[in-house]
């Protein structure tokens, strides 16, 4: 698991420990082991026969179960010698030169590599004497140079441009590992465990924990080593992860204490003390079978598991948390019958998430564009090679030499070259790497805006976002809680109370409720600097109220000491169900006391007694719980307090009471105290909320508090935005209005309800998943929803798993919400959420920017090759000079503009959304326009360039001839023009100003700079294998001045209105829906659908019609036809049939008399008889459609 991994940097330093046997200890490494195999009620007896009980064991490890270890430094590393590290080596990276041999598998790379080994072949093989004159002009000039001497330089330039895009391409690769590994790794170091040392507890690194540490293990914790259980509170164990099974499994000392690595705690708390680490661990011991450490690479690979895919494995299984099976929940129910279920099964059958917006359109961009470029690489090579054949065989008349062949073949394979980088230029093979760039980059930068991305596409997926669902506690508000106000004896006091104001007993149990009945791990330290605020510890609710004790002067601590963890009766810990915990103590007279703290609302309804003013209890019945509510509760939380309810019950010695019936338990309590406890709001919130709205991102409150409290925080926040008609719901009415008579939920009616919904207050996990997943699946807009979650508890893992985007909390987050999370908020804060749609939207632009540069670089490079070929049978851009333009556009050009940095002018627009195609019509026609310039220029050039710079024509050169000033300036210019076209590239919105913010980003200058210097050195010392000539400065300067003129004709390009563009299906995807992305065909599906049914609508209208006019004729032929019927009544005299039917019939709905088929979706028939249709006979319809099935 990621969490038992240690930075990878460090795996090669310390390798792999074997650990000695015995070691001093009264247990050795084996024994350890073969005892974790064991379970339940067997591993008790194991322990009971080999060591006396857990204490035993503690003292064979030389542990203390209280204190812990109390050794040094020295001695952990003896420890670690023995029984081996808390680190499983982790697989090993590709080497570099693996990296280059995948490269070199790419298709048309080997094309290349192909034609150029021919090329060479070729070249070095001389025709056998005779006259070569009779082979035509095709071998006229080769023997100014000698065939052999320079024909060979051309196949091995392409081979070193080969080489210099695989390199380029493995360096990418292998850059990408790395820093992907040091993300890990950094998620790796940040993994704490709190353990017991010395007598005080520390958060030590996974990595660092020793067999003999005593661990404390809590709500929400991945164990990171295997250990048995010393002392726990209603511990309930998810071990899916390694049995499979999703069912909780209850720990406890005296029936099953042990507990295993990799497993989650999904309720209650304890200690235990670890006897397995690392590859020795049961998740260890899995790792190696599987091979982890890299032994069983090769077989891992032939089964196409993923790159990490025992570590994937069993974190995919873990994710399979009993939260996550029970809150899939039936699918969502529609009228539409079984194909949301059928979607759903679709969609949940893949291991992964569907593919990301832009991962989808840009798949179809570059499927598309790649079979537009095999088209026109192959219509090249067809006609220069009949051009050829026509030309010399035909018009030439000459006959077919044997000595001719290999200058023949030379040609053809000179054509089949130039075909193949018309291909190479036309693949946008730079997008991925494009998309990879700029996501890796994002990543990097989005670290310092306390974003850990665990999934890339999580990055790019954010700029899309529609819909925010935030949690309230730590996200919106600071999560540093204090109590503000409370209600004590009868007095309701509005700041914390003098402790003379409280009675002697109130004030006792007060102390001992709080201090007792609250995790022993939360505590509240010394600050760490002068004149700062007290460090909070653990729960922060639970910190809260142990400042109230401080602030009534009294100290918790004494309080703890005389009741110990270990003398804890029975401990009923906080969960999302219950909304409240319990503890049971041993009173020193005998009998028992149960203290209890919760949501006010649920514990109020459990009390039959309250605390007066001198600290006697009297009756508290339903009046005196409504006077609370009202005047107390309701109050505290109309300004933002979130209210508890502090209560206690005694039970005797004798009968003890059934402590697993917890509603007997919990019942008939006596209410201490009400208190009211502010968690302001975070000061930077309310300005971040605003700039989502504005950029078009609803965000809503999902939060566990009372509706009141949530309310007035939503207001404060500014999701509550005044003068609108907003839903603030409970989880009971959430669901009440969502779900059918069956208890089953509906889309239609949660289609009714989120559009409005802001606030769900009291909701627990499944509402969370319910709300997530309905909005996600609802079609009732013109997008579908880009829903991003926030959660910080182990509940909270099915609803942060569903969501597009899941945020979890980095401080007070648990392990299984932060597994289950895409991105992980290092600061808890909402404004970070806002700098991740900044980044995401920045991706996108990005990505937007180096395809607007790329494409027309592809169209020009596809058409001046194609073209120049047809007409002059040779390219004018040359096979290498062709690979430096696509090292350019691709590599550097992904570089420099994936690179730029994001503004807050990003969060001025609305999300682009799935639908929008991936080329806009501004970018469509800068696209156009620059091509059309570029052209422009190079056939100019191409046709009378020779006369404007008084230089020999490079039209129609003989094979192996010297490179030609001509073709060496059309290939300057090209350059040039990209050069600067790449500078008008960095705005995609039609913005003037194309050097805005352009020395923000000193990747692209340099990138500019230096790829003008590389070419110069081309032009001027590339001579034969760049097919270039040295020119003047006076050619340099003109090559200049056109490449300049690409700004001046952006800035032309930018009047020019984009309005009568339409962006062509071949560039967004043959339908917008289908640029969607996630499951082409599902989508292809739903459009067809829904054209299908509007056709079909609009055919049912007129057939419907045109039944209803046959079938009245044949009524009334009927009716005069029976001649002993009674007569019916006239219809009230209306309209007859001629006048247009809508005057008559209204809602096509009502009009049943169509086909059996499509009976049940229509409406019931209109048994209005004021209806001309309804007064042909009591049931009408049914009666006129037996008319017509017997006639």
């Amino acid at each position: 698991m990621g969490d038992l991994a240690n930075s990878t940097g460090d795996a090669g330093a310390r390798g792999r420990r074997e650990p000695c046997p015995g070691g001093g200890f009264g247990c050795t490494l084996p024994e350890l082991r073969a005892l974790m195999e064991l379970r339940g009620a067997e591993a008790l007896l194991k322990v009971q026969e080999a060591y006396g009980d857990v204490h035993g064991l503690c003292r064979r490890l030389k542990t203390s179960p209280t204190e812990g270890l109390a050794e040094g430094a020295a001695e952990l590393e003896r420890r670690r010698q023995v029984f081996g590290q808390n680190w499983i080596p982790p697989k090993r990276p590709k080497t570099f030169a693996e990296l280059v041999w995948e490269a070199l598998q790419d298709v048309t790379l080997i094309i290349l590599e192909v034609a150029a080994v021919v090329s060479l072949g070729l070249s070095f093989y001389a025709p056998p004497g005779g006259d070569t004159e009779a082979c035509g002009h095709v071998s006229g000039g080769a023997e100014d140079e000698g065939e052999a001497e320079a024909g060979w330089i051309e196949g091995a330039a392409i081979l070193l441009s080969v080489a210099c895009v695989v390199l380029v391409t493995a360096f990418n690769d292998w850059s990408k590992e790395r820093q992907f590994r040091g993300l890990q790794s950094r998620i790796e170091q940040e993994q704490r465990f709190a353990v017991v040392r010395h007598g005080r507890q520390l958060q030590v690194p996974v990595a660092e924990l020793v067999v003999g540490d005593v661990a404390q293990v809590k709500y929400g914790d991945l164990l990171p080593a295997d250990g048995i259980l010393i002392q726990g509170n209603d511990l309930k164990i998810d071990e899916s992860a390694l049995t499979g099974e999703s069912d909780h499994v209850r720990k406890a000392v005296d029936k099953d204490p042990m507990l295993l690595s990799g497993t989650h705690v999904m309720e209650g708390s304890g200690k235990m003390v670890v006897t397995a680490v690392g590859v020795n661990s049961q998740t260890g011991i899995i790792f190696t079978l599987l091979g982890a450490g890299g032994e069983e690479e090769e077989k891992k690979e032939k089964k196409g598991k993923p790159q990490d895919g025992a570590v994937e494995n069993i974190q995919n299984k873990a994710k399979k948390q009993d939260g996550a099976v029970a809150m899939e929940m039936q699918p969502l129910k529609s009228a539409e019958g079984g194909d949301v279920d059928e979607r759903e099964r679709k969609r949940s059958s893949g291991p992964k998430k569907e593919k990301s917006v832009l991962q989808g359109k840009l798949t179809k961009l570059a499927v598309q564009i790649g079979k537009a470029g095999l088209v026109m690489s192959a219509v090249t090579v067809i006609i220069l090679v009949l051009y050829f054949v026509i030309e010399t065989f035909v018009v030439e008349g000459r006959a077919w030499l044997a000595e001719c062949t290999p200058v023949y073949v030379q040609y053809w394979v000179k054509f089949f070259i130039i075909g193949v980088t018309v291909l190479v230029v036309a693949v946008p093979e730079g997008l991925p790497l494009a998309v990879t760039i700029s996501l890796a980059y994002s990543v990097k930068k989005m670290m310092r805006d306390n974003n850990l991305v665990r999934h890339l596409d999580a990055c790019e997926t954010m700029g899309n976002a529609t819909a925010i669902c935030s949690d309230k506690t730590g996200t919106l508000t600071t999560n540093r809680m204090t109590v503000v106000q409370a209600f004590v004896g009868d007095t309701h006091f509005r700041a914390p109370p003098d402790p003379a104001n409280i009675a002697p007993r109130t004030l006792d149990l007060l102390v001992q409720a709080i201090a007792i009945n609250s995790a022993y791990t939360t505590k509240i330290l010394p600050p760490e600097s002068a004149g700062g605020l007290p460090r909070q510890v653990g729960n922060k609710t639970e910190c809260a109220l142990l400042g109230l004790v401080l602030a009534l002067r009294r100290d918790y601590e004494a309080v703890r000491a005389q009741v110990p963890e270990e003398r804890l009766h029975k401990v009923y810990t906080f969960n999302s169900v219950r909304k409240s915990m319990s503890t049971v103590t041993r009173l020193p007279a005998g009998g028992f006391r149960l203290y209890s703290k919760g949501a006010s609302e649920i514990l109020l309804r459990k009390c039959c007694a309250i605390l007066g003013g001198g600290g006697e209890a009297r009756a508290f019945g339903p009046r005196d719980r409504e006077d609370v509510v009202r005047k107390v509760v309701e109050p505290m939380a109309a300004a933002g307090l979130r209210t508890l309810v502090l209560a206690f019950r005694d039970f005797p010695p004798v009968p003890e009471p059934p402590w697993e019936d917890e509603a007997a338990v919990v019942g008939e309590l006596t209410c201490i105290a009400v208190v009211g406890i502010e968690d302001p709001v975070r000061p930077e919130v309310p300005e971040a909320i605003r700039k989502c709205q504005r950029a078009g991102i609803t965000v809503r409150m999902v939060t566990g508090d009372n509706l009141n409290t949530a309310r007035a925080i939503a207001a404060k926040c500014g999701i509550l935005p005044p003068g609108e008609d907003w839903l603030c719901l409970e989880g009971k009415e959430f669901n009440r209005r969502i779900r059918n008579e069956k208890g089953e939920i509906e889309q239609e009616r949660l289609d009714k309800v989120w559009p409005k919904l802001r606030v769900l207050a009291r909701s627990s996990p499944t509402d969370k998943h319910t709300l997530v997943k309905g909005i996600i699946d609802s079609t009732i807009g013109d997008q579908r929803q880009v829903v991003a979650v926030t959660g910080d508890g182990t509940n909270d893992g099915p609803a942060l798993k569903k969501a597009d985007v899941g945020f979890a909390m980095g401080i007070a987050g648990t392990d299984v919400a932060k597994e289950a999370s895409d991105i992980i908020l290092t600061d808890d804060n909402f404004s970070s959420i806002v700098k991740a749609v900044m980044w995401g939207r920045n991706v996108y632009d990005s990505i937007s920017k180096f395809l607007q540069f790329q494409l027309t670089v592809n169209v020009v490079a596809v058409i001046v090759a194609f073209t120049g070929a047809c007409i002059t049978q040779d390219s004018p851009l040359k096979a290498v000079q062709m690979l430096w333009v696509n090292l350019i556009m691709d590599t550097f050009a992904s570089l420099a503009l994936a690179t730029e940095p994001p503004t807050e002018a990003l969060l001025l627009r609305k999300p682009y959304g799935r639908n929008k195609p991936l080329i806009s019509r501004t970018m469509m026609k800068n696209i156009l326009g620059h091509a059309a310039y570029q052209l422009v220029i190079i056939f100019t050039l191409l046709f009378v360039g020779e006369v404007f710079f008084d230089i020999d024509s490079g039209r129609n050169a003989p094979l192996h001839s010297p490179p030609s000033e001509h073709y060496t300036i059309i290939f300057n210019t090209f350059v040039m023009m990209q050069l600067f076209n790449e500078i008008n590239a960095r705005k995609i919105h039609g913005e003037r100003n194309v050097f805005d913010g352009i020395f923000a980003n000193p990747i692209f200058c340099s990138i500019v700079l230096g790829t003008f210097a590389i070419q110069i050195v081309i032009v001027q010392f590339g001579g034969k294998p760049f097919s270039c000539s040295p020119l003047s400065a006076e050619q340099w300067l003109w090559c200049l001045f056109v490449g300049v003129g690409e700004l001046v004709w952006g800035q032309v390009m930018a009047w020019v209105p984009g309005g009568w563009l339409r962006c062509p299906g071949a560039v967004a995807g043959p339908a917008a829906a289908e640029a969607a992305g996630a499951d082409e065909e599902e989508e292809e599906e739903e459009i067809d659908l829904a054209e299908r049914e509007l056709r079909r609508g609009q055919v049912l209208w007129v057939r419907g019609l045109n039944r209803i006019q046959t079938q009245m004729r044949v009524v009334r032929a009927f009716r005069s036809s029976l001649a002993g019927t009674p007569p019916r009544p006239e219809p009230r005299p209306g309209p007859p049939f001629g006048p247009p039917p809508e005057l008559l019939f209204g809602d096509t709905r009502d009009i049943p008399l169509i086909d059996d088929t499509d009976a049940e979706s229509e409406a019931p028939p209109n048994r209005n008889n004021n209806h001309p249709l309804g007064r042909l006979g009591p049931p009408g319809p049914p009666r006129l459609h037996s008319l017509e099935t017997s006639l």
